[in-house]
């Protein structure tokens, strides 16, 4: 059963994460005020470096995790993390490409514990930010000295960013069905969440000198990270703390998404799935709406009756084992082998 990393693993990852911000950061700003003025002025409130008016702000600019994979990554094959700024960068700007327009998609009114870019600029705006940040981030990767991993890396970056849009159309597909198989649904997760998180570990192995054995095996040490991280978002999801996780309680069950816990409970052929596919075929809320208290308590008593609660938990345990015996065939250098240690615990294992 999935329970909170130690205090040991847990400063570890932070630490990492902080390092990884203060390394990365300079050159993302710098790519950002690249932008033309109006994109760039959205860009830096959702990344929490300004407020609505423009002014400095101390707003979060979320975990860093994918940054911090590529520049450890770099580091467990031998590599310098400095090296390797740039495909951090790179795969940072495609992540927040991607909540620039699922905020728009899924109408959340609240990330990171304050409006949502698209609440404040409007939709246009968000989303062509958002297509400016992944512009930028194939602009980051051919900037880099003229070599075969550039190429290699720019074609896996796009190859990871298909993945992720094929993804979010799938997951944006369920919401019309009546029924979706698990497995569907876990491969939609592959593809719009792990696939960019292993591809962060494969390149920063690449720019970090990795044999070709060491890049893959970091690829798929960073996809079951990439499974676990979204199997614990999606538990979050429902049983997560507002105060701490900034979301709403019960959002996704109240517009009946069709998360990994759902649909395994769905699945489970139990009294309770079948109560719960039944109030999940009427009409949801308006997105824009406050969750009803007592529907949402409801919805997440009958998920946790079938089953799935327990399924997400132990699935995430499972992609940790999976993840950490991959790390483990890279054959990583210390204290970089540790540190992705802590970072896969923290992402199975978070709390926000």
């Amino acid at each position: 059963m999935t329970t909170a990393p130690d205090a040991g693993v847990g400063q570890a990852a932070q630490s990492a994460l902080r390092r990884s911000r203060t390394l990365v950061d300079p050159a993302l700003r710098d790519w950002v005020e690249q932008l033309p003025d109006p994109l760039a002025r959205v860009a830096s409130y959702h990344f929490g470096w300004t407020d609505g008016a423009g002014l400095p702000s101390e707003g979060s600019a979320g975990k860093a995790l994918r940054p911090a994979l590529v520049v450890t990554s770099a580091e467990a094959v031998g590599g310098r993390a400095e090296d390797a700024v740039g495909p951090a960068v790179a795969v940072e700007l495609v992540h927040n490409f991607s909540l620039l327009h699922d905020d728009i998609l899924d109408g959340d009114t609240t990330r990171r514990h304050r409006a949502t870019a698209w609440t404040v600029f409007g939709s246009p705006a968000a989303l062509l930010a958002g297509d400016a940040l992944l512009v930028h981030a194939g602009r980051v990767l051919c900037d880099e000295v003229a070599e075969p991993r550039t190429v290699t890396g720019l074609r896996w970056l796009m190859e990871a960013t298909t993945q992720l849009i094929e993804g979010e159309q799938a997951d944006i597909g369920f919401e019309e069905r009546e029924r979706v198989s698990l497995a569907e649904c876990l491969a939609m997760t592959e593809r719009k969440t792990a696939s960019l998180l292993g591809c962060s570990c494969a390149l920063g192995a690449l720019w970090g000198g990795g044999s070709e054995r060491q890049v893959e095996a970091l690829r798929r040490f960073g996809t079951h990270l990439g499974m676990a991280f979204q199997l614990a978002d999606d538990l979050l999801g429902i049983w997560g703390d507002p105060a701490v996780t900034g979301k709403p309680a019960g959002a996704d069950l109240a517009v009946r998404k069709k998360s990994l816990p759902v649909v395994a409970a769905l699945d489970s052929d139990t009294a309770a799935g079948r109560r719960l596919a039944e109030l999940y075929a009427k009409p949801p809320r308006e997105r824009n709406s406050a969750p009803d208290p007592v529907e949402v308590t409801a919805l997440a008593a009958l998920v946790d009756e079938a089953g799935g609660r327990t399924w997400a938990e132990e699935s995430a345990d499972e992609e940790l084992r999976l993840a950490l015996e991959s790390l483990a065939s890279a054959a990583p250098v210390e204290p970089a082998a540790g540190t992705l240690a802590a970072l896969a615990r923290l992402a199975a294992r978070r709390d926000h």
